[in-house]
């Protein structure tokens, strides 16, 4: 007679036949950089996030390589905007500048360092692309984004990882990188991102909101599920190596039929506000932050994610090290 409660009698039998697990070299940990000198700012809405200036970078490095993360995804944050978002692709630019420190210094050097391609952190309106009489523009961006992650790229970035939401833009970033010799560097392509409700702290901490309407003219409508995996394959014709579905926890549904369909390494953005939610229910005592995000973790490994960008990151890590011990 059969008996599923047999193999769940003990933690090594569980242990033993468990599906899904999350390593420490699958977490891929967000960071914050900003211009400037002697800048540890916390983010309010992010409790435990800061926005780091580079002399002070080490120090959220170091927790880095301590809980053996080997991934950190950079977002810049410059000192000054316009309206053609030229920070982005300014060769001494926040970004870069961060990326050769980290790819300078013997200690960091093997980390791999992701960056996020967008204009919204470096423009004055906020918006994701250039915009005329109110409306973004797509075909004229995508020189722009080329622009900028070639020069991610040649500052030493490992991934470049578009999250724009222009159509066509991964087809311009191969084509860029390509020709400029950049043939071995990967694109992680934002390809299933949806105008969500749980950005906001994050619009907060790399002081990216849009000075006007919103960003659901080239965000994917949250209603919308089958249009996702068009949106993926889509991307992953033009040539995307990695895929990334954005937000995570609502999407899992997203991740899981991308991985059905697609044999393509899968990313979850576990992003800003499902973070923060957690976090304030735990520092009000209302849950257990370790066996939420462990589960949250596993939900989304368990779904079709083969790595997950959290916040989470260096709590899960260190976790993940006491269950090891």
């Amino acid at each position: 007679m059969e008996r599923m409660r047999r193999l769940r009698s003990s933690a090594a039998l569980r242990g033993m036949v468990r599906e899904n697990h999350v390593r420490t070299d699958e977490l891929i940990y967000p960071i914050f950089v900003m211009e400037g000198e002697n800048i540890c700012c916390p983010v309010d809405a992010m409790p435990g996030i800061c926005q780091y200036s580079l002399d002070r970078l080490p120090t959220e490095l170091d927790r880095v390589i301590e809980v053996g993360i080997k991934s950190v995804l950079l977002f810049g944050i410059p000192l000054h905007k316009d309206e053609v978002g030229s920070g982005a692709y300014d060769e001494n630019g926040i970004v870069q500048n961060a990326i050769r420190f980290i790819k300078s210094n013997k200690k960091y050097r093997d980390l791999i360092v992701i960056a996020d391609v967008c204009l919204c952190e470096y423009t004055s309106h906020g918006h994701c692309g250039l915009i005329q009489n109110g409306i973004i523009l797509n075909d004229e961006t995508l020189p722009l984004l080329a622009k900028t992650a070639v020069s991610y790229a040649r500052a030493g970035a490992d991934i470049v990882a578009p999250s724009d939401m222009m159509d066509k833009r991964v087809e311009a970033i191969r084509n860029a990188l390509d020709s400029n010799g950049l043939v071995s560097i990967p694109i992680m392509a934002y390809s299933a991102k949806f105008a969500s409700a749980f950005y906001g702290p994050f619009r907060e901490a790399a002081h990216s909101a849009p000075g006007f309407g919103d960003r659901k003219t080239y965000q994917m409508d949250p209603a919308n599920g089958r249009e996702a995996l068009r949106e993926v394959e889509e991307d992953i014709l033009e040539g995307a190596d990695f895929i990334i579905a954005k937000p995570a926890m609502a999407y899992m549904d997203i991740i899981q039929a991308i991985h059905t369909n697609y044999n393509i390494p899968i990313v979850a953005y576990n992003v800003s506000g499902e973070y923060s939610m957690i976090k304030a229910a735990a520092l009000n005592g209302w849950i257990d932050e370790k066996k939420i995000v462990m589960e949250l973790l596993t939900g989304l490994k368990r779904a079709g994610a083969k790595m997950i960008i959290t916040y989470h990151a260096l709590d899960a890590a260190k976790w993940i090290q006491e269950e090891e011990k």
